[in-house]
């Protein structure tokens, strides 16, 4: 039972809580980010280029392998897929840039957090007022009660 206590204390520590939530809403904003550039950004792109679909960009290089190889069997072809490679990275872009405008939020608040000024300390107790005339005179009189006993 040592085992299992001890996967579950380490299953619901803050951190691996916090941590699996961060994994799940990084995946669901990636999706976002995704759709962005598939369907927001890529289309106007590919219209400027031509009406180029960046996805299906590839270049066929089964003639490298037909030249090199002896067979005379018909083999599927061969793609270099470079321009989901570059969907790719447009992707990867906007998602890193996202991810540095959240941190640069972040790190501003923290920063106004730590600028604020702490709150005034409790003003400090009024001093004893000073003694009448009449307390003091009252006061030498007792010191000299107590002198002649």
């Amino acid at each position: 039972m040592g085992f299992l206590k001890e996967f579950k204390e380490f299953a619901v520590k803050g951190n691996v809580m916090d941590m699996a939530v961060g994994v799940i809403i990084g995946g669901a904003f990636g999706k976002i980010v995704t759709s962005l550039v598939n369907d927001i950004l890529m289309p106007p792109i590919g219209v400027i280029m031509g009406n180029t679909n960046f996805s299906d960009l590839k270049l066929d290089i089964s003639a490298v392998r037909d030249a090199v190889s002896t067979s005379t069997e018909a083999a599927e072809p061969v793609y270099w897929n470079y321009g989901a490679f570059i969907q790719q990275c447009i992707d990867f872009i906007i998602l890193a840039f996202c991810v540095f405008l959240i941190v640069k939020l972040m790190n501003r608040l923290n920063r106004k957090k730590k600028e604020e000024p702490a709150p005034a300390p409790a003003p400090a107790p009024e001093p004893e007022p000073e003694p009448t005339a009449e307390e003091k005179l009252l006061t030498e009189i007792r010191d000299l009660l107590k002198e002649k006993k």
